[in-house]
């Protein structure tokens, strides 16, 4: 496997990990993940091409759907 694919993996254990903990030990941890994110969408793309960076694109909103329709929420006021 290649290093993008093992440190991706590797997310997707630690956020779920995150999502095991009470709710108020999860903003620390979560934002990290989520800052993560686009390198490692990014990443992904330019190895194994923009379908794939698109597939990924598309599991993170699945994943993170709650907290980006709260922060865009409080981005528009």
């Amino acid at each position: 496997m290649s290093l993008p694919v093992v440190l991706s993996c590797l997310w997707v254990l630690a956020a779920a990990l995150v999502a095991l903990l009470p709710m108020r030990r999860q903003f620390a941890p979560g934002f990290v993940l989520l800052a993560m994110v686009p390198v490692l969408i990014v990443w992904l793309a330019v190895t194994y091409g923009a379908w794939a960076g698109l597939a990924i694109f598309m599991v993170f909103i699945s994943m993170f759907r709650r907290p980006l329709i709260y922060l865009a929420k409080r981005a528009m006021g």
